[in-house]
């Protein structure tokens, strides 16, 4: 008899059928046993989209999530919210959410104002920082935990100090199929009177089939009749990167081991009944995984439950459901192992036999409605659990508390700006101005930009190629015989300075640095880190205190990855050492700064010694930082509030007049990155506060109340003039807005953004 839940709506967020995934299959499957176990209960699926237009969703989908597009999150929220859905059951995993490490989540889950049962796909024992961040703040707002493993619960507590008793352990679910004979299916697949080996699941080169192909030689010699299966379609994500190339690879690999006549691919995503006929063919399911950090395996479970026996690789999941002799484990990489598993089994079938009896007996506790119940009884447990929370009430956000919402990024202007050689330094209007070349600086800001575009995980193909041209420019540009970098080349790849700037060269280091210590791609971290060697030792010479600063910020991000360079720690501490000399010269009380003008990118100098102080545990040079930003934010400070740069039409001299225009974006965007510099380090909310409105210049909130930026292009005008905005949108300015737009993106995603308390108590 069903027991009657006071449980009325669920809501199960996540990747959903018809996209083609295992957490799709996973959410699909749960929902509609969830929906078949409690009629009572309402439930319905929010998925995620990871291709524009999304999917042809069945009717059972109520709402659609953006997977890049933070305020989708938001809205989402609302909808969850004012659906008055009693649970959300949130399938978890890094890649299934946008922003770094998945962190558009959490914008999710900060507005949600019911309980959250999440369920984690994935539970890693060495996360980087952001993945560590996420998953905390994702275990601090749920209010259960449910793990398939023991392992996975173990993890929780001893890594991530989850709570013992917010963890729920329920094993992946499973269909109900009947335990038959292998023979009775194989006629359907041409393989009658054969030994099938089968391995299911979408592809990609971490699933180590190679193996089982170089294992078929040696199990061939014994078992002549044996056809190895493997079904299942390239992984989408592998497919738009590389196409079928691993696939490809594979069926080479067979050829050239000679057993082409014996390997069968299915290159399909095959539906839940065509599933259980192959599951069901199968006298062998093999997993060859070459990674043990796998907490889940859906192929897996299924397989097992079916009743096969099974020859895995002891990955966390395998070696947990199949110890005891339940299975067989050999070594990752290994195919005489495999080879050796597999003949073993074949060449004895009480014991297979055996085998499959136990693995079918103890799947009976896995099928869906045994699933169901217990995800049931957790939702249930979450919601007695929330009851705490009907004593306290979710105060509704004021405007001023709220998150802003941020524009959408575009690139449309820079892909404008952009040819094979690299970034048009100016524009008339917004064509590009060929007479006036490019240069390093820009090429060099377009090259960080793309660093910061691929941890938003932003249009990879298109960033890929924009940084590859402005990587290709940057090693161009230094000269190997004087150790410096050109800055000014022609429209016909001609430089054309002799002097060379310290800046330039500084902000190239600052770009390579970059794409040494934050790429996400080795060829990127290899040439980046190669040509900075090379270009470091000409910043001891130069006399630039914006030289100074850029290099600093340069070998900051460098010494992320290379942390040992001894040279690049010392020509930090030399620099250090350089600003704050300047600056004991230069202040005075009522001028605490660097030099006696306030002149451009000014921001820069503070943001250098707050990173460097920061990295190196000198408080006093942190804290020199700190103080002149927040001198440089109250000097550019409008009567009514809006950030005001000082002008470039004469700057402003100490105990002179300050020049009001012409304001130049460059400025905006070196207080935005300063700003979330300092509060990343400080968490001082004042200081994102301060970077919300330096980024809001941009959008009009400054003297003339006019947006400098294309919110459908993503240009940005050169400057704001007295009367009127320059109409040109030049290279340094659309950077300038499309720097400050991802690092506000980038910090939007972190848990400590709009840290408002998670429960706030009823007025009394």
């Amino acid at each position: 008899m069903e027991k009657i839940s006071k449980i009325k709506k669920v809501a199960f967020v996540g990747n959903y059928l018809p996209r083609k995934c295992g957490i799709a299959t996973f959410t699909s499957d749960l929902l509609s046993a969830v929906a078949a176990e409690h009629l009572q209960t309402q439930c319905f699926a929010v998925p995620v989209n990871d291709i524009k237009g999304g999917y042809t969703y069945p009717p059972g989908v109520h709402f659609e999530i953006e997977e890049q597009d933070w305020a989708s999150y938001q809205r989402a929220a609302d909808f969850l919210n004012i659906s008055n859905v009693d649970v959300v059951c949130l399938q978890h995993e890094f890649g299934i959410y946008g922003g770094p490490s998945g962190g558009h989540v959490l914008t999710l889950l900060r507005e949600l104002r019911m309980p959250v049962v999440t369920t984690l796909h994935t539970v890693l024992r060495d996360p980087n920082p952001e993945q560590r961040r996420v998953m905390h703040e994702l275990i601090a707002r749920s209010t259960r935990l449910l793990v398939m493993t023991e392992r996975g619960k173990q993890m929780l507590q001893e890594v991530y100090q989850a709570p013992p008793d917010k963890i729920d352990l329920i094993p992946h679910g499973i269909h109900d199929i009947p335990f038959i004979d292998p023979n009775y299916y194989k006629d359907q697949f041409g393989v009658a009177g054969r030994t099938v080996l089968l391995t299911f699941g979408l592809l990609s080169p971490n699933k180590g089939i190679e193996q089982v192909l170089n294992a078929m030689p040696q199990i061939l010699k014994e078992f002549p009749d044996v056809v190895y299966i493997v079904l299942g379609a390239t992984h989408p994500h592998e497919l738009r990167e590389k196409g079928e190339a691993y696939r490809l690879s594979l069926e080479r690999l067979a050829k050239r081991n000679n057993v082409q006549k014996n390997v069968i691919f299915y290159n399909r995503f095959v539906e839940l009944d065509e599933l259980k006929e192959f599951i069901g063919a199968a006298d062998l399911y093999i997993t060859p995984y070459l990674n043990e950090a796998q907490i889940t395996s859906g192929a897996l479970a299924y397989a097992f439950g079916a009743g096969k026996a099974v020859v895995s690789t002891p990955y966390w999941h395998a070696a947990e459901l199949l110890a005891d002799g339940r299975g067989v484990l050999v070594p990752f990489g290994d195919a005489p192992a495999i080879a050796n598993a597999v003949t073993g089994l074949l060449h004895d079938d009480s014991r297979r036999t055996a085998m499959r009896k136990n693995a079918y007996k103890l799947g009976r506790e896995m099928i869906w409605s045994n699933t169901a119940r217990l995800y049931m009884r957790s939702f249930e447990q979450a919601r007695l659990e929330g009851s705490a929370l009907s004593r306290k009430s979710f105060a509704t956000k004021t405007l001023d508390q709220q998150p802003r919402a941020l524009p959408k990024l575009r690139l449309e202007h820079l892909l404008r700006m952009t040819d094979s050689t690299g970034l048009f330094q100016h524009a008339l209007f917004a064509v590009p101005n060929f007479s006036e070349g490019y240069c390093t600086d820009d090429n060099a800001r377009a090259f960080i930009l793309t660093v910061l575009l691929d941890e938003m995980e932003e249009d990879p193909g298109t960033v890929r190629a924009l940084a590859t041209t402005y990587a290709a420019f940057l090693s161009h540009a230094f000269d190997l015989k004087t150790r410096r970098f050109h800055n000014h080349m022609r429209f016909d790849r001609h430089w054309l300075d002799k002097e060379r700037s310290e800046d330039s060269h500084a902000r190239a280091l600052w770009a390579l640095g970059t794409g040494t210590g934050r790429s996400p791609y080795k060829s990127f971290q290899m040439m980046s880190g190669q040509v900075f060697a090379l270009a470091l030792p000409a910043v001891e010479t130069f006399t630039s205190p914006r030289a100074w600063a850029f290099s600093l910020l340069g070998i900051h991000e460098y010494l992320q990855r290379l942390s040992g360079d001894s040279l690049a720690s010392k020509m930090r501490d030399t620099l250090i050492e350089r600003l704050m000399g300047l600056f004991d010269r230069s202040a005075k009380h009522d001028w605490p700064w660097f030099e006696k003008v306030l002149s451009y990118d000014n921001a820069k100098l503070a943001h250098a010694l707050i990173l460097s102080g920061h990295a190196t545990g000198q408080a006093a040079v942190l804290e020199r930082g700190l103080q002149t930003l927040r001198w440089l934010a109250e000097v550019q400070t409008a009567e009514n509030g809006d950030f005001r740069p000082v002008g470039s039409n004469g700057f402003y001299q100490r105990g002179g007049p300050r020049a009001a225009f012409d304001q130049q974006p460059i400025e905006a965007q070196a207080m935005v990155s300063a700003c979330l510099a300092a509060y990343r380090i400080t968490e001082d909310a004042w200081w994102h506060e301060e970077a919300q409105r330096a980024f809001d210049w941009f959008l009009g909130w400054n003297d003339l109340g006019l947006e400098l930026c294309s919110l459908h292009t993503g240009g940005c005008h050169d400057a704001l003039h007295v009367d009127r905005i320059n109409q040109n949108q030049g290279a340094e300015s659309t950077l300038a807005f499309l720097l400050s737009l991802a690092e506000m993106r980038l910090m939007q995603n972190r848990a400590v953004v709009f840290d408002q308390p998670f429960l706030q108590e009823e007025s009394l």
